[in-house]
């Protein structure tokens, strides 16, 4: 069947897409679809949700996943993946960071039904809550889920209504549900949901004015002429390299990376991202040795991540507890 799609004058030039596994023997297959087929990624999925939400030894597998998953597509590239956080079935992004545990009795399916673990964290309370700081974590942990997926080499595929905040009250199999728990609220957002689509829409437009986020080459770390820097570097929060003992760290929550890549016009130019899933604040080194003055593109800490913050000056970046920063060269 897929070399007669591949031979097919009207599906051949399509975008073709795999949800690579299926519920019998043998039946999970990522990496192994042919040209053309983009596939699903939910090792992705699964490994930003466990980083964010503070597993340890997380950092390895996260710096494979966003440097396009060459483990598993190889020889494909990165645009064989098809990167998500949130799909139509499992939790919406509201509910990824407001439930622990899924609430499917209304399934008729004493809760049986949909997958029991979703690597989810509801910072504190479940479900709904007023309480102020809860509310404001878990806008913070929306936005560096969000930004880990459009700051990923890959294809980003964003659930509908998560840039409105839809929540299905933790079920996470709705399929069922042909009622408010899975239809689109399209009614005019509060405050805290406008600023969410707000920093949606940044995120969206940094991956497209700056084309280092799109490439469909895997990374090498070596310079790629005419560049003398290499495309990317791993660095530990005081600014030296990582070395294997540093992946190995179960308990590192902070690292980052100097990327080197094109802007929207096509000049090469220095980024360097920093992440901390921490739950305590930390300083990132930037050594003016590695580029610079940086300019902040996007800083998960404020409620449309916008901070266009510059350092002049070798300094320490001041990183806030869970948080995605991205700084770019000034220009």
């Amino acid at each position: 069947i897929l070399s007669a799609i591949a031979n097919d004058p009207l599906l051949s030039p399509l975008k073709l897409i795999a949800e690579p596994w299926d519920a019998g023997p043998g039946g999970y297959r990522l990496g192994q679809f042919p040209h053309p087929w983009a596939q699903w990624n939910d090792q992705f999925r699964d490994t930003v949700r466990r980083y964010w939400r503070g597993d340890p030894g997380q950092v390895a597998d996260l710096a494979t996943r966003l440097t396009g998953s060459s483990d598993l597509m190889r020889k494909r590239g990165t645009l064989a993946n098809i990167n998500y956080v949130t799909a139509h079935d499992g939790f919406t992004l509201q509910d990824v960071v407001s439930y622990n545990e899924k609430h499917n009795l209304a399934n008729d399916e004493a809760n049986l039904d949909g997958p029991d673990e979703n690597f989810s964290w509801n910072c504190g309370i479940e479900g709904p809550t007023d309480d102020i700081s809860v509310r404001a974590l878990r806008l913070r942990q929306k936005r560096n889920l969000l930004a880990t997926l459009l700051l990923s080499l890959g294809v980003p595929m964003i659930l509908a209504g998560d840039e409105l905040g839809r929540s299905q009250g933790g079920n996470n199999n709705a399929y069922c549900q042909d009622n408010e728990t899975s239809w689109l609220d399209w009614r005019s957002l509060g405050a805290d949901d406008a600023a969410f689509y707000s920093f949606v829409r940044r995120a969206i437009a940094l991956r497209r004015e700056h084309a280092v986020f799109r490439r469909d080459l895997f990374l090498s770390g070596k310079a790629v002429p005419p560049s003398e820097f290499p495309d990317i570097v791993w660095l530990r929060p005081d600014g030296a390299e990582m070395h294997t003992a540093d992946w190995r760290n179960a308990d590192r929550r902070t690292f980052g990376c100097i990327l080197c890549g094109a802007d929207s016009r096509a000049r090469d130019r220095r980024y360097v991202l920093i992440f901390n899933a921490g739950p305590e604040p930390s300083e990132f080194a930037l050594p003016m040795a590695r580029g610079g003055p940086w300019l902040c593109l996007l800083d998960t800490t404020l409620p449309t991540g916008i901070a266009d913050t510059e350092i002049t000056a070798e300094a320490a970046w001041p990183l806030d507890a869970r948080c995605l920063v991205l700084l770019a060269e000034r220009r």
